[in-house]
């Protein structure tokens, strides 16, 4: 999923069972030809690597970090505390929770004044990856560009489905 090139995003996971989800991430930032790459890092059981991935990131160039994580999902924040990047947490709705994922959206959402995780839909890691690219967009006007054909497809698409409804009801 990492494509190559010198990556601008950073994609974290707490666990590999959360690439069904993360996997949405990377396609889309494959899509927009955003060269990215892929980790997999426990804010709980390899802080040591999880803070280390986010403290060199800079200088490494690149621009955004997506975390994502279940349960108690403190991956984002982590991340957060050791970088000045954006960082973009994804709450991944685990298949042994009880919660549905709404644990991980408080705990990512929920961060202290002062070190902010910007936060999408819970298992959102398709929006994660495109405000990754609006982000990275401020200085790049050819993936604005790129993001903005994208918006004027989705509403085509929806113009497309009305008239197909209306046709029927003709």
């Amino acid at each position: 999923m990492a494509n190559q090139g010198n990556p601008l995003v950073l994609i974290v996971m707490g666990s590999d069972s959360d690439l069904p989800v993360v996997k949405q991430a990377g396609e889309t930032l494959d899509t927009l030809g955003i060269a990215h790459e892929l980790h997999v890092a426990s804010a709980h059981r390899t802080p040591e690597r999880a803070i280390a991935l986010a403290a060199e990131a800079r200088g490494r160039g690149l621009k955004v970090i997506i975390a994502a994580a279940g349960g108690a999902a403190h991956l984002a924040g982590v991340l957060a505390a050791h970088t000045t990047l954006p960082v973009i947490g994804v709450p991944i709705a685990s298949a042994s929770g009880t919660l549905d994922g709404m644990d991980a959206l408080l705990a990512t959402v929920q961060m202290p004044g002062g070190v902010p995780v910007a936060t999408v839909a819970i298992n959102g890691a398709k929006n994660a990856a495109l405000l990754a690219a609006e982000i990275i967009a401020t200085s790049d006007e050819a993936l604005a560009a790129k993001l903005d054909a994208m918006r004027k497809e989705m509403a085509e698409k929806v113009q497309a489905a009305d008239a197909k409804l209306k046709e029927g009801r003709q």
